[in-house]
């Protein structure tokens, strides 16, 4: 049975199953597989031709195994990425911009973003788990803009669970915050807080650490992506797109438009895990702390800047923790002490250089400003006629910027449809994309929201009050 671990070195060693349902472990690190799973080049290229759904078990099962029979996963699977669910039969099709170079298109699901991959498997890996414990459970998450619809949408049919998703009021586009509010559902609870996101992630941390405001009744469960299960199903992604492309007899580069660095941690994984991959880049906007790090070795939070690409407008990389605790050796003590340094946000925090040059073998990162955005939506648009979403812009742009060898491959992670970032695309010149065929009556579908300040008691008191009465 696959075990896992708090980066933080004083928490239980849980089963796939405890971890699903704990999110933060309790001495506040996250939760990793004690072991990875290795898979051979002769086991990897057997896979080649396989479709996204047997690929999916493959990666997967390792993760689950003792936990969640194999039949039992191939079915969810199967009910998650299909092209009823999917609008596009190969699920994660590659979208050629220039010679050797790709967008993965991940944004092909229900909510139009990459988030949709894992967060439709967890909704079912959930109901999975529940139905058996006989236990209900409330879902409580923070978005800045594509995880909360998503969300929403592979939660709410979960017969044991209450939904409650944090956005930061007026700081989402309107077709993200539309895709939350106009979900109905009885278990299904919007809140817009009147603060930013890294205010209502702190919310939602505080709330896993401490949860006696639920009257030891129901406890509370992780959407965002601290949550292991949602790091597992991105890495499926790396191996498919590698495979399609020739891998593994041959590596592949990846640029990762990313805020709270869980999407390019799955791509550290396929390679832990026997992927050949050649670089993996760190695709930021102007909240660059990841960069500052990366390429000055220094970790600094700054005030959050509000963008046009507000998935990425998050200050805290809650992710980076994991990869952290790889380049400390996977010592809970040491990473402790160095999270509670970085944690307090009162200096500036430099990591030992030797840490640094492991990170920087395979990692470089890129920060694009709105300016540059628009810029190289303009240009892939006239170089192809491809409208790019200004996230997956910014992996382009730092894909180009930082590419180590022209021969390997580079393929950025498209995060999200266009017709997502209105101010965007009206910015580039171009007009709106149609809404796929699913959502053309967005526009006048009801909304339901409830607009609370950013106070954790506020935050609390109505969650407790609606888990009760739902």
């Amino acid at each position: 049975m696959m075990t896992y671990i708090s980066t933080r070195g004083n928490a239980p060693e849980l089963s796939f199953e405890d971890v699903l349902l704990t999110g933060l472990a309790t001495d506040g690190g996250l939760y990793v597989p004690k072991e990875i799973p290795q898979f051979t080049q002769a086991e990897i290229e057997s896979w080649r031709g396989l479709p996204y759904t047997e690929l999916a078990h493959k990666v997967i099962y390792p993760f689950v195994e003792g936990c969640v029979e194999s039949d039992a996963l191939k079915g969810m699977i199967e009910a998650v990425y299909n092209n009823d669910n999917f609008g596009h039969k190969a699920i994660a099709p590659l979208q050629q911009i220039d010679h050797n170079e790709y967008v993965l298109e991940l944004f092909n699901g229900p909510t139009l973003a990459f988030k949709d991959f894992a967060l439709q498997l967890l909704g079912r890996l959930l109901d999975y788990v529940l139905e058996r414990r006989h236990e209900k459970v409330v879902i409580m998450g923070a978005t800045s803009g594509d995880t909360g619809s998503a969300a929403i949408e592979g939660t709410k049919a979960c017969r044991n669970v209450d939904i409650f998703i944090l956005h930061p009021h007026g700081k989402v586009s309107e077709v993200q915050r539309r895709q939350m509010t106009t979900v109905t559902g009885d278990n299904i609870f919007n809140i817009a807080i009147e603060g930013n996101f890294d205010q209502a992630q702190d919310m939602v941390k505080a709330s896993f650490g401490d949860q006696s405001f639920l009257r030891g009744e129901r406890k509370l469960v992780a959407v965002n992506s601290i949550n292991w299960a949602r790091i597992m199903a991105q890495i499926v992604y790396y191996f498919y797109s590698s495979l399609n492309l020739g891998g593994p007899l041959r590596p592949m580069s990846y640029s990762v438009p990313t805020g709270n660095f869980g999407d390019i941690f799955a791509g550290y994984m396929a390679k832990k895990m026997g992927l050949p991959i050649d670089q993996l880049i760190i695709a930021t906007n102007s909240n660059d702390v990841l960069h500052r790090l990366m390429s000055k070795n220094q970790y600094e939070v700054h005030p959050l800047q509000h963008t046009i690409t507000p998935s990425m407008d998050i200050a805290v990389s809650s992710n980076f923790e994991r990869l952290l605790f790889d380049l400390y050796d996977r010592d809970g003590a040491q990473l402790a002490d160095l999270m509670a340094r970085m944690n307090a946000k009162k200096d500036v925090v430099s990591l030992d250089e030797e840490k640094m040059a492991k990170a920087r073998a395979l990692f470089d990162s890129y920060a694009v400003d709105e300016e540059n955005t628009i810029a190289i939506m303009q240009q892939v648009f006239n170089e192809t006629g491809y409208l790019l979403d200004p996230h997956t812009a910014i992996g382009v742009k730092a894909a180009r910027e930082c590419r180590r060898d022209a021969t390997v491959p580079m393929i950025t992670l498209g995060t999200a449809h266009p017709v997502k970032f209105e101010e965007a695309v009206l910015r580039a010149g171009y007009d709106m994309p149609t809404l796929p065929h699913h959502l053309t009556d967005l526009m006048d579908r009801e909304e339901r929201m409830h607009v609370l300040p950013a106070d954790l008691a506020a935050v609390q008191a109505f969650i407790a009050q609606h888990t009760f009465t739902s």
